[in-house]
Formats: structure tokens, C-alpha cells, sequence
């Protein structure tokens, strides 16, 4: 099989998870900003688009060099071999973004960049007029940072968080790749209780379930290479052949998901149905501060509103500090809240074991991990 270079993209501050993930896969991996390299073939390509749980997409990275001019951006374009990845009839619509460069004209560098492949690809297949881009879709970006270019073709699609379970979504949902991020970090594993006390459409709890029972996340989905003609579809069945061996259907859970919202409750239901969770995630309505329970060395992992309307942020401060004098009842605990709010750790009223900075979209949160006691219980 053909070696690539590759990069799993990924939200500012969950790098270091999805090398992980990248690594748990059998890669080595090299680290830069929102980005995780490593180097793969054609089989590489369908595992991590199928099992990688917190990246937003998997790329190949098909050139990388300098471009001061636009000149040396068509040449530079134009002498790689695109003939490698692009047969005679693929359709290759060319994005771009240009930061802290000479050439910032997004525009500009793209329909260079689309113009320099037409001339290769002209030359290489002995075309003369235009080329037809009937076939498969290959989406190319154009990325220039300072003066730097580098060319990728997106293999995943439609964005990795799209798991293809969340049919109906509340007014201000959490990314399936964040969710699984916040339980990863928590190292919760499925011996012990989960449960979300602001669960909104559910999916940190569906999140969990996937990965208590080790469901690949892109395992019911599709993804744009696998139209790809040298992306064989016996790499496509092959891998999810092993993904399908790899799950465990049969683990038991304990994940429980609560609002105080009723519409929310069905909402998640019927995604948890979607998802074949309807049987394993028990939802129901409840304010957070009604939570009681009888187990012990559970794991919280919520999101609980940020109160960004007027007249709402008194609401969310009063909630946090109910549900914080709550889980004061339960040492063996441990608790992980994303939030916004500046001011957490006071209204909770603990400082936190550790905090961790990450962004729920374009919002600046923390995530405040309180760690549980240990008790006699083995996991």
C-alpha cells in the first residue's frame, strides 16, 4: 500500500488526546497546533476516520512549501503529482485561507492553486479542453501561514463529530468530538457509574456508551474518500470488519442522563434510541440538585449552562452551588463541569483538583475536574 503523510485536525487543547487515539491506532505521532501528524496508508486512512473519537477530520498532507509570490504558488502547485491522488474525471473544488502571509488574497491563492492542477492534470491525461470533474469528489485546501503553503485533501467529509446518532439537537449543543473529549479526560472506565446532570440532547452520555462498549464513532457513517477509486472498498470492509469484532455489545452500563427540561429528556431519548442505546442510557427529568444515589466511585461529566441571556447567570450560579453542596455528600466522586463562568470554583465551592482550558466552539471555557476519594471498590 501507498504511504501518506497525514494530519487529524483537531479544537485547540485536545491535541494531546487525539494523538493518543492516533497512537492507540498504531502511528507515531508529531504534535503542532490543532494538529496531529503521522504517516499512513490507505488502511490508516479508514481506521481513523472510523475510530478517531475527539479529531474534526483526517487529511492528507500532499505538499508543503514556500509561496512568496503567485508565481511561485502556480509552479510549486503545478509540479506535484497530483495524478496520484486525481483520476482524469474527478471533481477537485479548491478552498483556502492565507494568515500572516505575503499572499493573503484567499481568492487569489485558490483559483491559482484550482488553474495549477488543470494545467498538470491536462498535461498528464494529454487533454485539451476542459476537464469534466464528473467523478469523484476530492476537496483540496489551499492553507498559507506565514509564507508557508500546504495542501491537503480532506478524506473525511462531512466533519468526524458527525456521528450520525443525533437526529434532534437542543439550542445550544455540545460537539459529539468535545463530549468524548471530556470523557476521555475523565478516564472514567464502564465498571464504574456515569452520569450527566445537564445532559441536554445527550450526548455525553451517549458518548460514554460508545466508548464503554469500544463503538467506533464513524462505524454507521460514510465518509467522502471511500468514493475514492484507489480507496479499495475490501480497506473500507476490512476495517470496519474489525471494528464490528472490536465492540463489546455485551459490557454493561451504568450511564444516567437528567434536565430539568422535559423536551431535552425526550430529545436525548430518542437520539439514545438512534444511536441503540435506548436500552442501556436511562434519561429522566430532574434538576441537578435532586441528584441522590446509593452507588459509589461514579463520575460526573456535564456541561451545564453558561448563562449567557440576561437574568439567566443568577439562575446558573444558584444551580452550581446546589449541585456543589449535593456532590459534597458523595467523596468517592469524581466530578468534571465545563463551564465559562469565571467565578466556578466559588460557586461550587471547592477548588478544583485541576482545570484544564478548552473552547466549546468559539466560547473560552475551563474544565474543572474534581477528583473522588479512593474507596475499597476495584474497578
Amino acid at each position: 500500500m501507498t504511504k501518506f503523510q497525514l494530519v487529524a485536525t483537531a479544537a485547540m487543547g485536545l491535541e494531546a488526546i487525539v494523538a493518543e487515539e492516533v497512537q492507540a491506532l498504531g502511528y507515531e505521532t508529531r504534535v503542532d497546533n490543532g494538529k496531529v501528524y503521522f504517516e499512513g496508508d490507505e488502511m490508516a486512512i479508514a481506521r481513523c476516520n472510523l475510530w478517531l473519537r475527539v479529531a474534526d477530520r483526517v487529511k492528507i498532507v500532499v505538499a508543503q512549501f514556500p509561496a512568496h509570490t503567485f508565481d511561485q504558488l502556480f509552479e510549486s502547485v503545478k509540479a506535484i503529482e497530483w495524478e496520484r491522488y486525481l483520476q482524469v474525471d474527478a471533481a477537485f473544488p479548491v478552498s483556502g485561507k492565507s494568515v500572516k502571509s505575503k499572499l493573503f488574497s484567499v481568492p487569489d491563492c485558490q483559483a491559482i492553486t484550482k488553474k495549477a492542477i488543470v494545467e498538470r492534470m491536462k498535461f498528464h491525461y494529454k487533454r485539451l479542453g476542459f476537464l469534466d470533474e464528473s467523478g469523484a469528489t476530492y476537496k483540496i485546501e489551499i492553507s498559507i501561514l506565514k509564507d508557508v503553503a500546504t495542501l491537503t485533501i480532506d478524506t473525511s467529509g462531512v466533519g468526524l463529530h458527525k456521528r450520525g446518532y443525533r437526529q434532534v439537537q437542543g439550542d445550544a449543543p455540545l460537539k459529539e468530538t468535545l463530549a468524548a473529549a471530556l470523557v476521555k479526560i475523565s478516564k472514567w472506565n464502564p465498571n464504574r457509574p456515569f452520569v450527566d446532570p445537564f445532559c441536554g440532547s445527550g450526548t455525553i452520555a451517549l458518548e460514554a456508551a460508545m466508548i464503554g462498549q469500544n463503538i467506533a464513532p464513524g462505524y454507521n457513517r460514510e465518509f467522502i474518500s471511500e468514493e475514492w477509486p484507489w480507496m479499495k472498498q475490501a480497506i473500507w470492509e476490512q476495517a470496519r470488519n474489525e471494528a464490528d469484532e472490536a465492540a463489546d455489545y455485551d459490557q454493561e452500563l451504568t450511564i444516567i442522563g437528567s434536565d430539568i427540561d422535559h423536551r431535552m429528556v425526550s430529545i436525548a431519548q430518542e437520539n439514545a434510541l438512534e444511536a441503540g442505546f435506548g436500552d442501556i442510557i436511562t434519561f429522566k427529568q430532574m434538576q441537578a440538585r435532586d441528584f441522590t444515589t446509593t452507588l459509589t466511585d461514579g463520575v460526573v461529566v456535564t456541561n451545564p449552562p453558561y448563562g449567557e441571556r440576561i437574568g439567566e447567570v443568577e439562575v446558573i450560579e444558584q444551580v452550581i452551588r446546589d449541585f456543589g453542596q449535593v456532590m459534597n455528600n458523595y467523596p468517592t466522586w469524581s466530578v468534571y463541569m465545563l463551564s465559562s463562568m469565571e467565578n466556578f470554583e466559588e460557586l461550587y465551592g471547592r477548588k478544583t483538583t485541576k482545570k484544564r482550558k478548552l473552547f466549546n466552539g468559539f466560547i473560552r471555557t475551563d474544565l474543572y475536574q474534581y477528583w473522588g476519594q479512593k474507596s475499597r471498590r476495584e474497578d
